[in-house]
């Protein structure tokens, strides 16, 4: 134990050591610079969206393709391959695009409403593999066509001529215009589809772009690529960058140091590297619509199915610790379940995550009588949680600290943990065989609905088996009677938040945050709490 502390301790110092040569990187920088470095943290395995969806995929395709609308710097939704943001008719179920003349793609051919059918067609399908065809669920027959119970022709979108979309909903859905930012709605050549078929997408000459850069030189597993300006872009004089280059660096003291060399303008490091450039001058703290929580299991043989030892759960961990002593990388503690800077409430003027937050706060005493009235409730004296997680050294950071929290303040509680590959611990999870999980939801788009949809009582996502019947009513109410009018579905939405405050249905544990050190002389980012961040508006000064 002695020799293996002793070579952690080492090992810190060496990383601290070496990041106090960050503060004089990026010194010397030419702002006359044309090309931007970055990097991902895992590999890009296809750039068809139909068929895959991964961050490193929607990273590269933020910077290479537009969908209807896009989301600008001030966060506000704008029109993209679309002329201008549509008003929906027929009670907010029908919208009809106009789009662009003069958008093409990067091989000169008009972007047309049938690459949009073509695109969404594909990513309905009951063979898609991408796993996020649910996000089309609420435009007409998506959720039948997925289920294969329809044919894909029967989906709520047509080509109405060549630069007209219609779009028809099985109901209202007021946050379609965020929806539609996101990777999963954008075109696909048709053209280009039908000439690669089953190839489209697996290698960057097997695509076509309607974005700012098209993508150049990956051939399907290198791990290295470039991203080239797109001549054919309709807003190409808006473009400063002529070329950003991209590789996959998985080791965030690899990270690190690239960026000190100037080979990375935009690095991204987590953990013990993280902690140590915390008063770095290149750090920038990039917030982020995630929250990590405790998911609990709920199901009627376990015993966090009683609210009083859920309670007790969330009063007994100490937020501001952990955040402040164990992570120590600008995480922020969580009280809502919904993170701050996800939305602004439209009929408050307030932003929901804030709002709508637990007043609960970090209390041992009423968590001991809370757990002492569930044990009595149950009829029983102790109880024995399972802890289950990935073994990831965050993970196995927070266990301890759950763990631990648990063991030193709720007498008659006892808690194993089981930290193992996430393939393991995503079985032990979808297989019921779990207390609790340490997991994140990140939001698919702005709005609150995008976290509350996943604890309705039959989503497919809500492993923790959640069934509240006042919940569940909001949720339904926003989805359909409420959806077209505002104040009715913010209330829905705020009446939502508060019951799953009072009746504990997770754990929030903290805020997502990003730690990235950025070349000083880099600007025009444009770091998005929700979606990816957008650099094709970047430039050096």
């Amino acid at each position: 134990m002695l020799m293996k502390k002793l070579t952690t301790i080492s090992c810190l110092l060496l990383v601290l050591s070496s990041l106090t040569a960050c503060g004089q990187a990026h010194a010397n920088v030419t702002t006359t610079r044309k090309t931007l470095h970055l990097m991902q943290d895992s590999e890009l395995t296809s750039l068809d969206t139909s068929n895959t969806a991964t961050l490193t995929q929607w990273n590269v395709l933020q910077q290479s393709m537009e969908g209807l609308y896009r989301m600008n710097a001030q966060n506000k939704v704008v029109g993209a391959m679309a002329t201008k943001v549509v008003k929906p008719t027929n009670h907010g179920k029908t919208y009809t695009f106009h789009l662009r003349r003069n958008a093409k793609w990067s091989n000169g051919h008009t972007v047309t409403a049938k690459d949009f059918v073509t695109a969404w067609q594909r990513s309905v399908s009951a063979t898609s593999t991408s796993g996020y065809s649910y996000i089309y669920e609420g435009i007409k027959n998506a959720a039948q066509i997925s289920a294969g119970h329809k044919s894909v022709k029967s989906l709520g979108v047509t080509a109405v001529n060549k630069h007209t979309l219609k779009v028809t909903l099985s109901h209202a859905m007021p946050y379609l215009s965020k929806m539609l930012t996101m990777p999963a709605f954008f075109p696909q050549d048709h053209q280009v589809v039908s000439k690669y078929g089953k190839d489209y997408g697996t290698t960057s000459t097997k695509m076509a772009y309607n974005g700012p850069f098209a993508v150049k030189g990956w051939n399907g597993t290198n791990d290295s690529w470039n991203l080239l300006k797109n001549t054919y872009y309709y807003d190409k004089s808006d473009i400063k960058l002529n070329k950003i280059t991209m590789q996959v660096v998985k080791d965030s003291t690899t990270a690190h140091n690239l960026f000190s060399q100037n080979k990375l303008d935009d690095a991204t490091v987590t953990g013990v590297t993280a902690q140590g450039v915390q008063n770095d001058s290149h750090l920038k703290h990039v917030s982020k619509a995630g929250t990590y929580y405790l998911r609990l299991n709920m199901q009627k043989n376990r015993a966090l199915n009683n609210q009083y030892l859920r309670q007790a759960l969330n009063l007994v961990l100490n937020k501001k610790t952990l955040t402040k002593n164990i992570l120590s990388d600008g995480s922020t503690p969580a009280y809502n379940y919904v993170t701050p800077g996800l939305t602004t409430d439209p009929t408050t003027g307030k932003d929901f995550g804030t709002e709508t937050q637990s007043t609960y706060r970090h209390n041992v005493a009423k968590a001991q009588v809370l757990w002492n009235k569930g044990l009595k409730q149950l009829d029983r004296s102790s109880v024995t949680l399972k802890l289950v997680s990935d073994d990831t050294t965050v993970a196995k950071n927070i266990d301890q600290f759950v763990q631990a929290a648990v063991a030193q303040n709720l007498k008659h509680a006892k808690m194993s943990v089981s930290a193992i590959p996430s393939k393991a611990s995503g079985e032990a999870v979808t297989n019921g065989n779990y207390d609790l999980t340490y997991t994140l939801w990140l939001a698919d788009y702005a709005d609150p609905i995008s976290f509350f949809d996943i604890l309705t009582k039959n989503n497919p996502q809500n492993y923790g088996h959640y069934d509240d019947t006042v919940f569940n009513q909001q949720i339904t109410a926003a989805h359909n009677q409420n959806a077209t009018n505002t104040q009715s579905y913010w209330q829905n939405m705020r009446t939502a938040a508060k019951r799953l405050n009072q009746t504990a249905a997770v754990v929030p544990l903290y805020n997502m945050t990003e730690s990235h050190l950025v070349n000083s002389n880099l600007n025009g980012v444009s770091y998005h709490a929700v979606g990816e961040n957008d650099y094709t508006r970047a430039y050096f000064k």
